[in-house]
């Protein structure tokens, strides 16, 4: 840049001289200033350029979302070619897998339901046998199983769950161990709860719909009924204000409903950067603060939170057994606990559904827990 302000400068005084030579005619005089200035035109704006870009973008990488390149494109990654029923050759092993998986387990919509499973899960007779069975206990959902994608974060969950199920994808992070019980905010637990965020927005971008439930959820009844039609991310509550709109509903993770679209993909990008501006929170709490954020109406994302009466928990259980789909064995410390409490409420369920229509007209049923899950401190802030 200082050269060529040299050459202009050069350029200046020869022309000086050229029309102090001149004979009076303009052709020479007239020309070679028009030159200059267009040069120095653009000197000025490679200058203003240089120094206002990266002024620009360090203004406005305070928020994750400004980090994101949002821009009119589709946000997948990933492109599925129906004719020939491949997947675009950018795949890597490990989403070519995935893929497979996902669909042969989808419904005709695209939908999947997903759970996660390690070690200390995968026992027999443990949380995921418990899962299952409540699939085949509940009211005409058994079929559902078909369309479930266990998640196994080990070799020993990976290898359980090919001994119970059809569909299973291995999804490794390099230098964690997931395979032990993952205590309640532990640095591995916190680790284990942003892998499953950053693997469910790979589904999304894979252009599927999923249903992500934590294994310690039973499920009773058909949910899909229960879900606005018109939402892009629909998630349960530990606490449920009465209106699926108020932001003041207490969201959980373990339980949600979300549709593949570019709003859909770049909420779970936003969530998962903003893991970097809240350190040592899990994915629940980040969620919390930034559901707040002016960022989330600028996607136009619709976001709804699931009633208790039919999407019930231990902070919060559903009262009505003629109305739950699903219970969760939330706030609760301590997978002995959470196994206790998750048996006592299946056996309430199959001793409602052994009930005749008299027996439920003029009896009320409650559930028996949280038993165990009560012997542990801060009740509400636990998983």
């Amino acid at each position: 840049m200082a050269q060529m302000m040299q050459q202009d400068s050069s350029l200046m005084k020869k022309s000086g001289r050229m029309s102090r030579r001149g004979s009076g005619k303009s052709e020479g005089v007239d020309t070679i200033p028009v030159v200059l200035r267009t040069r120095e035109a653009i000197v000025i704006l490679l200058c203003v350029v240089i120094i206002a870009v990266p002024c620009l973008i360090l203004s406005r990488s305070a928020r994750p979302i400004d980090l994101l390149g949002r821009s009119a494109v589709n946000w997948r990654r990933f492109s599925y070619n129906f004719g020939t029923g491949a997947w675009d050759s950018n795949l890597s092993n490990e989403d070519a897998e995935l893929a497979r998986i996902l669909r042969k387990a989808s419904m005709p919509d695209n939908t999947v339901i997903i759970t996660t499973l390690n070690r200390a899960w995968a026992t027999p007779n443990s949380m995921i046998d418990l899962f299952l069975e409540s699939f085949h206990s509940g009211e005409r959902i058994s079929s559902f199983v078909k369309h479930l994608v266990i998640v196994a974060l080990d070799q020993k969950g990976y290898d359980q769950c090919l001994s119970i199920h059809v569909h299973c994808v291995m999804l490794k992070t390099e230098g964690v161990d997931f395979s032990g019980e993952k205590f309640f905010m532990t640095d591995d637990y916190l680790k284990m709860m942003w892998r499953r965020i950053n693997f469910l927005q790979t589904v999304l971008e894979m252009g599927y719909n999923f249903v992500f439930t934590d294994a310690d959820i039973m499920w009773f009844r058909n949910p899909f009924p229960h879900f606005a039609q018109d939402a892009d991310f629909q998630i349960a509550c530990d606490h449920f204000t009465g209106s699926p709109t108020d932001l003041e509903n207490r969201p959980n993770g373990g339980f949600n409903y979300v549709k593949s679209n570019n709003r859909t993909i770049e909420f779970y990008k936003y969530w998962y950067m903003s893991r970097d501006l809240y350190p040592g929170h899990h994915d629940q709490d980040v969620l919390n603060i930034i559901k707040y954020d002016d960022a989330i109406t600028e996607m136009g994302l619709k976001m709804r939170f699931l009633d208790t009466a039919y999407f019930g928990g231990l902070c919060e259980p559903s009262e009505d057994f003629d109305k739950v789909c699903t219970m969760h064995a939330n706030c609760c410390y301590g997978l002995s606990n959470k196994l206790h409490d998750v048996r006592l409420m299946l056996a309430d369920w199959k001793h409602f559904q052994s009930m005749t229509v008299k027996e439920r007209r003029v009896q009320t049923l409650t559930w028996r827990a949280p038993l165990l899950c009560r012997n542990k401190p801060d009740f509400l802030n636990h998983e």
